[in-house]
């Protein structure tokens, strides 16, 4: 759709998925030919500030802007899909857990019975160094929206501060855990300072996206590539797609069957 925006959600890329994991984990190899197919297609990689300098009236966007965004800070990210994507020219935005950096996303074990390793401080300066950037993903990784007022602007403000002084720069964006958020919680992201958050809603980014729960495209670890082209375009699977048309067609034949 004309003016829309693709914006990629990346969990964990890994060899070997824990099978818990799997939807939220792609391999190297999947990864590798996703990029590629970006490249090849003359997809451009751009950041959230350009976007929203974009939206804004500032500047205008590449052809075919495409902003990938990665949630939690794995550790497995920066050793296999940074190197994919520096070789690409490629930039990324990365979500880190700041209460949580250089330790584990102990928030897995409750949800899936498991511990993976997050980067580091010293990843996370390298990151940015190689001209990725890093946003907010809370302090814990919590359920923002079940939170009290005051529990959750601590997690969002606390958050950005930490940020902050260990990257040594603004911190303007935010990821909700688990896509947990509220018209509260939208708000509490906006009054502790963030431009922009990224939710777990599926769909492109249009021109009028609210900038503080952006649509996005969840790429899974059972996507093939025919899967994620389709996702390009449409933000679905291919299966997910023709189940929807297959649904509207379906209603259709029924609203007919009921007029006649």
């Amino acid at each position: 759709m004309k003016g829309c925006v693709p914006i990629l959600m990346y969990h964990q890329v890994a060899p070997r998925p824990r099978p818990v994991f799997r939807k939220y984990a792609v391999t190297p190899n999947a990864f590798a030919a996703q990029m590629k197919w970006l490249a090849v297609t003359g997809h451009t990689p751009i950041t959230l500030d350009v976007l929203l300098a974009h939206r804004s009236g500032q500047c205008p966007l590449p052809p075919r802007p495409i902003v990938i965004t990665f949630d939690d800070g794995f550790q497995d990210c920066i050793d296999y899909a940074v190197p994919i994507m520096r070789a690409l020219g490629f930039t990324a935005i990365f979500y880190l857990v700041a209460g949580l950096v250089g330790k584990s996303s102990r928030w897995l074990f409750s949800e899936r019975g498991i511990e993976l390793p997050l980067m580091d401080w010293t990843a996370a300066r390298r990151l940015e160094a190689a001209g990725f950037q890093c946003g907010s993903h809370t302090m814990n990784h919590p359920h923002l929206a079940e939170l009290t007022p005051a529990a959750c602007r601590e997690e969002l403000l606390t958050s950005r501060y930490v940020l902050e002084d260990h990257l040594g720069h603004e911190i303007r964006h935010l990821a909700y855990p688990f896509g947990s958020f509220n018209q509260r919680v939208r708000d509490l992201a906006l009054e502790t300072g963030y431009r922009s958050a990224s939710s777990v809603r599926i769909g492109l980014s249009s021109l009028d996206d609210d900038s503080l729960a952006l649509h996005r495209i969840h790429v899974t670890g059972q996507d093939s590539l025919l899967d994620f082209i389709c996702r390009l375009r449409s933000a679905h699977s291919v299966g997910e797609w023709l189940n929807s048309k297959a649904a509207h067609i379906c209603q259709w034949i029924r609203r007919t069957e009921a007029a006649s």
